[in-house]
């Protein structure tokens, strides 16, 4: 996508890297209601992985698992790179998080820092 992205979606992947996920999902959500596809799906992907982490963050492991695998799903058709961020990368890393927290299990839930970032795509 060579389209300009809203300024407030840069603040929300700024509160996600800073990892202030209900932040990120008040910014984002207002984004994604408005939004028209293909950027509604791409929103709500990034959204999924926001509240995951919030989740994660309050030790809710089905939560967490719940939403990463969620989207993961939803981000998958935006690679390798959408919209200025690496896709790719982000999903690789969020994909690391849950098979570890699927082979974890709930009653290890609070071992997990939840720590993903979201990386900004290299300039063509």
């Amino acid at each position: 996508m060579q389209e300009e992205m809203p300024i407030e979606f840069w603040e929300g992947i700024e509160q996600f890297n800073n990892q202030e996920f209900y932040a990120c999902h008040d910014t984002l959500e207002a984004l994604w209601m408005e939004a028209g596809e293909p950027e509604k799906k791409f929103y709500q992907g990034i959204l999924q992985i926001a509240v995951a982490l919030y989740h994660l963050g309050n030790h809710n492991w089905r939560g967490a698992v719940i939403l990463l695998g969620e989207g993961i799903n939803r981000l998958s058709y935006y690679q390798p790179t959408y919209a200025g961020i690496a896709v790719e990368e982000l999903l690789g890393e969020s994909a690391k998080l849950l098979s570890a927290l699927q082979q974890a299990g709930p009653e290890r839930v609070a071992e997990f820092v939840p720590l993903l970032t979201i990386p900004r795509a290299p300039q063509a």
